[in-house]
């Protein structure tokens, strides 16, 4: 991209008060980014029928003057801009309401990698939540079939435990910053940040060089943190705090949110238990349960002989047609389709998946593999 369109780009992504289905009726209604800061606010406001301060002559010259400034700092530092309308901008994020018109990004890392996993929790994680991470993350990169991208806020205690075990197993980790690429905070684990991206992972935000760091960056963060994976772990946290509301949203996202129970007297494992309790989340106390849940596939043990092409009987074949009709299929769905009894299609449905044919999923759901 020339540096004369990211500048639209970058100034059109900078309005604050645009969401992404705002953006794409303003573009519709005026073609580019181009055209909408060359047009007059006299044009605009009829045109768009609404009246916003967004329109305005001063706002929108403001904004370009800022990104004429800003891409200095993405050329100088080989950040990648990933903006909404491009076809590397992360899909599960595309799918919030409030997803950031523009990510700035150092680091290879695909956002759009099959396995995404979130991992956060308090800042003051103990013993206990720091071992089950370490200890989880080296489990997944033994035994999941797929690779894994690990995602967390690089802040203290939970965030950076995930980064760093991620490091120690070889998964690539993503550092969602509650402020500009020009800075690292908190500025103790700036040697970690700096592994991370060379390590094949990255550091991610949604803000400028130029945007002045606020408290509540750190809560609007989040909704990154959790819209960019698949499930989101939350590992120890009290009742209240950045690792609570982070699951609240990761719900709403209909993401998968899983909590490492505690006991009940421990304060950072009492939003954990509620979570839990609550059916907020799902139970979560090894690499097995989490795996289960998601219905990520296992790779098969050294040694274990798997058959590349398994010869299948007609009965087989017609179990796994129907499943690879719908990509996913209940066991009520293929009691309707098939002339099967339920004992015989269930025992088959066991050798199938013992045979690594088609994996289960919760709610009696199959998928093949």
């Amino acid at each position: 991209m020339n540096d004369s369109h990211l500048i639209y780009k970058i100034a059109f992504a900078s309005l604050r008060s645009l969401t992404v289905e705002a953006a794409r009726l303003i573009l519709d209604c005026v073609g580019t980014e181009e055209r909408f800061f060359e047009m007059s606010e006299v044009e605009l406001r009829p045109l768009l029928g609404l009246r916003r301060r967004i329109y305005a002559d001063d706002v929108r010259s403001r904004a370009l003057a800022e990104a004429r400034r800003e891409i200095e700092f993405v050329r100088a530092n080989r950040i990648r801009t990933l903006y909404f309308a491009d076809p590397d901008y992360p899909r599960r994020l595309l799918e919030c309401p409030d997803a950031p018109l523009m990510l700035y990004m150092i680091g290879d890392t695909d956002l759009n990698a099959a396995r995404i996993l979130s991992i956060v929790g308090t800042r003051h994680a103990t013993a206990y939540g720091t071992t089950f991470v370490t200890s989880l993350l080296r489990d997944l990169r033994e035994r999941m079939a797929d690779p894994l991208v690990v995602v967390s806020g690089l802040a203290y205690g939970i965030d950076v435990a995930a980064h760093r075990g991620s490091l120690a197993e070889g998964i690539p980790t993503v550092g969602v910053l509650a402020h500009g690429l020009n800075t690292i905070y908190p500025a103790s684990h700036r040697d970690t940040a700096v592994r991370m991206v060379r390590d094949g992972g990255a550091l991610l935000t949604d803000y400028r060089s130029i945007d002045a760091t606020h408290k509540g960056n750190f809560l609007a963060r989040n909704r990154i943190v959790a819209g960019l994976a698949d499930a989101l772990l939350v590992a120890e946290s009290d009742t209240r705090g950045g690792a609570m509301v982070t699951a609240r949203l990761a719900a709403a996202y209909s993401r998968e949110v899983l909590a490492l129970p505690g006991r009940i007297g421990d304060r950072y494992s009492r939003g954990c238990n509620k979570l839990i309790a609550d059916n907020g989340a799902a139970l979560v106390t090894s690499a097995t349960d989490l795996m289960r849940l998601m219905g990520w596939p296992e790779r098969p043990q050294e040694g274990a002989q798997t058959e590349l092409f398994p010869t299948l009987s007609p009965e087989e074949e017609s179990i796994v047609e129907v499943i690879r009709e719908t990509g996913e299929a209940t066991l009520s769905h293929m009691l309707a389709t098939l002339d099967i009894p339920v004992h015989r299609l269930m025992s088959t449905l066991v050798d199938l998946e013992m045979r690594r044919v088609v994996i289960s999923l919760p709610g009696s759901n199959y998928r093949l593999l």
